[in-house]
Parts: C-alpha cells; structure tokens; sequence
C-alpha cells in the first residue's frame, strides 16, 4: 500500500465529509507534504501527536481541514506519481495547476516544494498530488 495516497485519501474523505480534522500515521514525508499545505491554506493547523499504545509508542499528524465561509479552501487532492508509474518532470514542464488556482506538490533534490517553488529555482523532479 501506498502511504502518501493513504493520508491523501484519508485528507479527501474528511473535506468530502466536511469534518474538521484527521489524524494520519506520522512519516517524516507525510508531516512535510501537510505542513506545505498549511502553509498553502489548505490546512488550518497541523501537529505531531504521540500516544501511548500497550508497551509501544504511536506518533501520528492531526491535520485541521481549513474553512471559509463554511466550505472546505481543497476542492480536492489528487495523487499524480503512484508506485506503479512514477511521474517524474523537468523545471520547464511544471505548468500551473487549474490555472493558477491550486498547487503541484513535487519532491525535489531540494525537498518538498510547490511547482511554482520548483519552477523558481529551475528544478523538476517527481510529482506527488495536485491540490486544488
């Protein structure tokens, strides 16, 4: 199974049923893809949690789903690069999403950035999700 198009998924059934947050299993991956977009708008707060499981400790990400006006800011989150067919770009092939209304989010040798980040500093590299 694939974890990024769990939390993914996990994220689109929560707008979907217009909840207000959701905790996801941590993965230092998973916690950069929601701190970017918390700070896109997309989520209100973010957290890393950890609780006590028998003799195991759990970490874990509590996302809040950010609203406006009583509608979810993400329409929808769709994942781009599965594990079956990776979906790898050059910086100049990064074009906008919706028109400039939504973001790319694409793992980099620089990290985890936006198209537009990506598009900046003239790097591509492989496609996550696409957030609108």
């Amino acid at each position: 199974m694939d974890p990024i198009a769990d939390m993914l998924i996990r994220i689109k059934n929560v707008v979907r049923a217009q909840k207000k947050s959701v905790s996801i299993p941590y993965s230092d991956i998973k916690f950069r893809i929601a701190m970017m977009l918390m700070q896109k708008g997309y989520l209100e707060d973010v957290q890393r949690k950890t609780r006590k499981i028998g003799a195991r400790m759990a970490k874990s990400i509590e996302a809040v789903i950010a609203y406006k006006d009583g509608e979810p800011v993400m329409q929808d989150i769709k994942r781009i690069s599965k594990v079956s067919r990776r979906m790898y770009v050059k910086a100049v092939d990064l074009f906008p999403v919706r028109n400039g209304r939504g973001i790319a989010i694409v793992s980099t040798s620089k990290g985890i950035l936006t198209d537009g980040a990506a598009r900046k500093a003239g790097i591509g590299g492989e496609i996550i999700a696409e957030v609108w």
